[in-house]
């Protein structure tokens, strides 16, 4: 599979969110020095208690990526680079795009800038997102696939992957682009809707809350589970292939929202759904099915998803309901 990444010093943007925290734990284990930095801004998912366990393991600074002078600073003296750190809520980035355009599009140059002033030789990884492509003129959806957003933060992200493209191209900064798709798995936000609607959908399982499916409930998604986004993540840091390039992740189980919530129901006594008609606002940017092609990224690298949606979901709820008070 891939290379372990072992005694190297790591900055982690956004490390204290949902995959950052996870993946810091993941890279502590295997000897590395960790730098996570987090704004803990309440909306944005970021969570002190992600860290707990090994909060003496790694080194911590709270500060924005919206901050030049603290990116400056940070960059310095790391070898990997995940940068983890954005806005997530698709409805929020309508509602208030400029923050959006600020923390997606904006700090990602002035990331890519501190780089080349002050550590050309690092090697980045960023997160993007399956929103960039839109309302899918055909499936699976593959990186050929027309990039049309039906919101604000896809189109910020495209800008955030297209600096980091030009920035490996023009100054020779190695950087290489995973377009997630619907990531779930423990630490995960389920507070609200903002990361993914699966996260909600946890939290109203354990409060014995019905579940909301929107419309027909037919619309596909496709699901990975956190510990499968980290191996690609550590793929896409390790890979010389990899360097200058943007991958879908993807499934090869998805699933529609009506057998989602069934899957969910079925591992929390009592656990129920019904179907409601869309609200207005989330209507206007769904984007019906949708499923990822993520055969480059499986034929380049054998990177294939391991945790069937149904053991993975499993585990999450099992977390959430040792930790429900830290995350509500």
């Amino acid at each position: 599979m891939h290379q372990k990444i072992k005694n190297k010093n790591i900055l982690i943007t956004g490390g204290a969110g949902f995959i950052g925290s996870n993946l810091a734990r993941r890279l502590v284990a295997d000897g590395n020095t960790i730098t996570v930095a987090d704004s803990l801004i309440p909306e944005y998912g970021g969570n002190s208690r992600n860290l707990k366990d090994i909060q003496n393991k790694i080194s911590f600074s709270l500060s924005d990526v919206r901050d030049v002078a603290a990116i400056n600073d940070l960059i310095k003296g790391h070898d990997y680079l995940f940068n983890l750190a954005g806005q997530t809520s698709h409805l929020d980035s309508m509602h208030d795009p400029i923050t959006d355009l600020d923390i997606n599009a904006k700090a990602q140059l002035s990331i890519l800038e501190a780089c080349r002033k002050h550590n050309p030789g690092i090697r980045i990884v960023f997160a993007s997102t399956r929103q960039i492509y839109g309302k899918p003129k055909y499936l699976p959806v593959d990186e050929k696939h027309p990039r049309h957003p039906v919101d604000v933060n896809g189109i910020n992200k495209i800008a955030g992957e297209q600096y980091h493209i030009l920035y490996q191209e023009v100054y020779g900064i190695e950087s290489s682009v995973l377009r997630l798709t619907n990531t779930y798995g423990p630490r995960m936000r389920i507070k609200d809707a903002r990361q993914t609607f699966l996260g909600i959908w946890i939290r109203n399982l354990l409060e014995g809350k019905p579940l909301q499916v929107f419309g027909d409930g037919k619309q596909r998604r496709d699901y990975n589970y956190v510990e499968d986004v980290l191996d690609a993540l550590l793929i896409a840091a390790t890979e010389e292939n990899a360097i200058g390039k943007a991958y879908n992740l993807g499934a090869p189980d998805p699933l529609s929202l009506e057998d989602t919530a069934k899957i969910m129901c079925q591992k929390t006594v009592g656990g129920d759904y019904q179907m409601v008609p869309f609200p207005k606002d989330r209507k206007a940017i769904d984007v019906g099915d949708f499923i990822c092609d993520y055969s480059a990224f499986r034929d380049q690298f054998g990177w294939e998803p391991k945790v069937s949606f149904e053991e993975g979901i499993q585990r999450s709820i099992e977390y959430f309901r040792e930790e429900i008070e830290n995350y509500i």
